[in-house]
């Protein structure tokens, strides 16, 4: 017996509860969800954010992304 009281030892199996939490996710998501469609929306709204940088935030931009900081992307030096 440890001076500070009995120890205990206990394991938690998360398995389950996370395949659960998959199957909600994908019930939210619905029959319709196209993940392609999907993918293609968010290179389009990321190529829209960084469009029309001027020539400051572009460098830094480009060193954010040479950093690891930001995901290369299309068009991008580092990518």
């Amino acid at each position: 017996m440890s001076p500070h009281g009995p120890a205990f030892h206990f394991a938690l199996d998360l398995g389950a509860h996370e395949m659960l939490r998959r199957t909600h996710v994908m019930e939210a998501l619905g029959p319709d969800w196209d993940p392609a469609a999907a993918l293609r929306g968010e290179e389009e709204a990321r190529a829209l954010l960084y469009s029309g940088l001027d020539a400051e935030q572009q460098r830094i931009h480009d060193e954010l992304v040479a950093a690891g900081v930001l995901p290369a992307g299309p068009g991008d030096a580092a990518a």
